[in-house]
């Protein structure tokens, strides 16, 4: 009777055996329906099919690779004016330079830090100097985070801290910390502006380009500020042949933009910002490149060499400057 029950069991397990998913009419069915995508909503036909281009431009691009060899590629061709591909370029250049611009730290960031560094540090008995520790420069670290916000913790790295120069207690003056800061903010502001007017996006200015980021500053620089309007093109013309002839010494005709941000021109630039004409005297206005006095001294001298007033200077003009004291291999150069 065991025996009996067991075959009977067993037989029944063979006729409720399950088929195989793939012999199952509505398992296929199923199947082809989503491959064709038919049942899909739009976004997700839309993600198929990018799917389905970068697929094909990736073995497009591994099958080239494997034609060309070893060889990587050094030349790319820019974007057709109005193409996608150019419309994407500046899109993604433009969100990716307003992202960096919202986590710079503005003008009342700079002053709340300033606070936050006189109200935590201590006063070096021998010089007067205002010091701070490493843990002192942690506490800075949170308080500044907590009234300016997480922007500011980049500065406050401890790779940042072994920059400056320690006394024997391991401390460091609050000045030059606070200078690296506003330089920094400084230089990557001026690079956020020029990367803004680079219109090929190739890092490189073009006088025109160079023109239009020393027009922009114009109004911000407190001893500029007061320059007729028309003497503005001329004043930008002038400024932007002096970065060209510093940073574009293969005459190319394009200026490279960390070049730039490197130079000692822009920190001469720079140097017009102080607010008050009381600051800076006469003899310090007369020595700045860039100051509207220079400029002006400049112009006057280019129109009194320029006979025939054409714009240009000739050979014959040339050899007029300075009481002729250039010399005829100079003048053949030029």
């Amino acid at each position: 009777m065991y025996s009996g029950s067991s075959d009977g069991e067993g037989h029944e397990t063979q006729q409720r055996k399950i088929p195989p998913a793939s012999s199952m009419l509505w398992v296929r069915n199923l199947r082809r329906f989503i491959g064709s995508g038919t049942g899909l909503g739009s976004e997700a036909l839309m993600e198929l099919e990018t799917k389905r281009i970068l697929l094909d431009i990736f073995k497009e691009k591994q099958q080239k690779n494997a034609e060309s060899g070893t060889i990587p590629s050094f030349y790319r061709k820019k974007p057709e004016e109005g193409s996608i591909s150019h419309r994407v370029q500046r899109l993604a250049k433009y969100r990716f330079l307003k992202k960096q611009s919202e986590i710079l730290l503005n003008a009342d960031d700079l002053d709340a830090m300033w606070v936050c560094l006189r109200e935590n540090c201590v006063i070096d008995d021998s010089t007067g100097a205002e010091k701070m520790n490493y843990e002192d420069f942690c506490h800075i670290a949170s308080v500044c985070a907590e009234q300016i916000g997480p922007k500011c913790r980049r500065f406050f790295s401890p790779s940042n801290f072994m920059k400056f120069e320690k006394d024997e207690s391991g401390r460091i003056a609050i000045l030059p910390f606070y200078l690296y800061v506003m330089r920094t903010v400084s230089l990557t502001q001026a690079r956020i502006d020029m990367s803004e007017l680079d219109e090929d996006s190739d890092g490189f200015l073009q006088s025109h380009e160079m023109e239009a980021y020393i027009k922009g500053l114009i109004p911000n620089l407190a001893q500029l500020r007061d320059m007729p309007d028309g003497f503005i093109p001329m004043y930008c013309r002038i400024a932007s042949r002096k970065f060209f002839f510093f940073c574009d010494p293969h005459r190319r005709g394009k200026a490279c933009i960390k070049k730039v941000l490197l130079s000692n021109c822009l920190q001469e630039l720079m140097e017009l910002h102080q607010e008050s004409e009381e600051e800076v005297t006469d003899t310090e206005q007369a020595e700045n490149w860039f100051s509207l006095t220079s400029a002006q001294r400049i112009c006057d001298m280019f129109l009194a060499l320029d006979k025939d007033m054409n714009g240009t200077l000739s050979k014959q003009e040339l050899r007029e400057y300075a009481d002729g004291t250039l010399t005829e291999i100079f003048i053949e150069r030029g």
